[in-house]
Parts: structure tokens; sequence; C-alpha cells
């Protein structure tokens, strides 16, 4: 069990967990979810760390088929810039390693912001917190349990 897992079945919510094979030489790990899985990449939602006017950390859940918009996401959260954040700095804050990132169960949680894409979905696909390890569960209950905010995050 993942602390994503963890989270979710503590929780009582309602969720899925989906295992594949990694392949290691996989370009984008939201791909090949998605593909080994069977699932439309615009369903798999992607875990992304980003840093807010160089003060704070902000996690960005957006879907495989989508670039994430720095304006948009600055806008999102009152601020005047936004930039991919450090990956040592995602590491450390959220206790996963880069491709396995999961808006849950990270060691210190962060604001959080999922693309209102995911409200069109009865369920989306997020990282279990392990490359090769896929949580499905309602967009809704992922927004309760990491207190977050819909907005339109994407290009």
């Amino acid at each position: 069990m993942t602390p994503a897992i963890n989270t979710a079945k503590q929780n009582k919510v309602i969720y899925k967990v989906h295992e594949y094979q990694h392949d290691a030489t996989a370009e984008s790990y939201g791909d090949e979810a998605a593909q080994k899985l069977g699932i439309a990449t615009d369903r798999v939602f992607k875990t992304l760390v980003v840093s807010i006017d160089r003060k704070a950390l902000l996690v960005a859940v957006l879907p495989v088929s989508a670039m994430l918009s720095m304006k948009l996401i600055a806008k999102a959260c009152s601020a005047k810039k936004a930039t991919m954040a450090d990956k040592a700095d995602v590491e450390r804050s959220t206790g996963y390693v880069l491709g396995g990132v999961s808006p849950l169960g990270q060691k210190k949680r962060l604001k959080t912001l999922i693309d209102a894409s995911a409200q069109q979905f009865p369920t989306i696909y997020i990282s279990a917190g392990k490359r090769g390890l896929e949580i499905e569960l309602s967009p809704q209950d992922l927004q309760k349990l990491t207190q977050a905010k819909m907005a339109d995050i994407c290009q």
C-alpha cells in the first residue's frame, strides 16, 4: 500500500487500484498509463508541482493529454509567476519520486488545483504514488481529499 491508497482507504471513498508493468524507457508516464490500461488520455491525470512566486509549492492535477498553462495557474492562485518546481523540492515535499507523484498522501500537504475538465468524468485516474500504479476515483472525492480548487489551468 502506498500513502495515496491509504489516504483513500482511511477516508472511505470509493476507489479502484489499477496496476501495470512500468517500462523504464517510457518517455511519458501518463501516456504509458493510459495506453497500458486502455483509457483515454483525457481521463488519466498527471500531478505536477509548481513554484508560485518562488515562495510556495503548489500541486496541479491535469489530463496527460493537456499542457499546464503557467499563466492560468498563477492567475488561479492570485500569484504573479508560476514555474515548474525543482525535482529535489518536489521529492522532498511530497515524499514521492517523479513519475509517481500522487496528489494524495503527500508528506507535506500542498495547496492543490485540479483542472476543471475533470468534472466531466464520473471517475479519473491519478498516480497511486508509484510508477505503474494508478488509482481511479471520482473528481469530487479527489477534490475533497486534497481540499483542492477546480480551475481552468490548461493551455
